[in-house]
């Protein structure tokens, strides 16, 4: 006991057991988080597909929003199945390393919903406050050099937190209380003090969420002031920022309240924590395509075409077999 106490132990196999108050029920867990997943999957590898094979949908704006939309597909990817599978068999271990791995790659991919917005934001102030330059503005050099400096920077801030989090000993406890390897999960398991992991988790959370939100509301300010202000009919640019806004809402608002839930875990029940990290992922990720879907003209004008070219091709398949017969 002593040899825990002291810290010369460390756990290298975790078990991930979120939803624990529900006990043996969590496999009904597996149905609503099920239809999610295929939702999310579905929505958004149709979003991909619809904007990689239409030429008509290569402007910078919905290659973004493929981009988006390839995050969203992705992020559940890294923990749903394997949450799936605890809830029906109860196949919860993961190991010290893998847990880290998934960290990492949930951290890193989950950036860049952040830095995605900026660029759309950033895509829109050039269309509208200085449409005549805005080829001298977004090209493909400008374009490198922002996903160069989005990789850079949050992957310089994703590493520091992962090893940190990798160089902590884990001597009490090794079940997290979460369905995948949440960062404040973990390290709330860890022996020693856990300062400078808060310390930096804030300060990453700060450089990179916080200042792209920041700079998000200050091209929406700029576009509208500059909107209202020449006093055009630019109802379509209205209509584009909305739907910008709206995702940035609906993204920013399930991230804050997954991180605040950490900081006010006295106040939760743990089923609520776990439940709120887990849809800060799955919601985004499973309405964004929708969002985009409805709200974007040229995208939903290209849906609708293949779902009537679908139907006239099922139509004419089933006329030449009947004419067979």
């Amino acid at each position: 006991m002593q040899a825990y106490q002291s810290g010369n132990f460390s756990h290298t196999e975790f078990v991930l057991n979120g939803f624990s108050g529900l006990k043996e029920n969590r496999w009904l867990l597996f149905f609503p988080f099920f239809m999610l997943f295929v939702l999310s999957t579905f929505a958004n590898s149709a979003l991909i597909f619809v904007i990689k094979t239409q030429r008509s949908l290569h402007s910078p704006m919905c290659v973004l929003i493929g981009a988006m939309a390839f995050v969203d597909l992705s992020l559940p990817v890294f923990f749903v199945p394997k949450m799936l599978l605890g809830f029906l068999f109860n196949w919860d271990d993961i190991s010290f390393l893998g847990c880290l791995v998934q960290m990492f790659f949930l951290l890193f991919v989950g950036t860049f919903q952040s830095s995605i917005l900026l660029w759309m934001a950033l895509d829109r102030y050039a269309a509208i406050c200085i449409p005549l330059r805005y080829n001298d503005y977004l090209n493909t050099s400008t374009c490198l050099k922002l996903i160069i400096t989005a990789v850079l920077r949050n992957g310089m801030f994703v590493v520091i937190v992962v090893v940190l989090a990798g160089n902590l000993s884990y001597c009490t406890s090794n079940v997290i209380d979460h369905c995948f390897c949440e960062h404040m999960a973990l390290v709330g398991l860890a022996c020693g003090s856990t300062l400078i992991n808060s310390v930096f988790g804030l300060v990453a959370v700060f450089c990179i969420t916080t200042v792209d939100c920041i700079c998000i509301v200050i091209s929406y300010v700029k576009i509208f002031y500059s909107v209202f202000k020449s006093g055009k009919s630019s109802r379509k640019a209205i209509h584009t920022c909305t739907t910008h806004i709206i995702v940035m809402c609906v993204t920013y608002t399930c991230t804050m309240t997954a991180f605040l839930s950490y900081r006010i875990r006295n106040s939760l029940s743990p089923n609520i924590r776990v439940l709120t990290s887990i849809m800060y992922i799955l919601l985004p990720s499973c309405f964004n395509p929708i969002i985009y879907g409805i709200r974007t003209k040229e995208i939903r004008e290209q849906l609708m075409k293949l779902v009537w070219r679908s139907k006239i091709t099922r139509a004419s398949v089933k006329v030449s077999s009947v004419t067979c017969k």
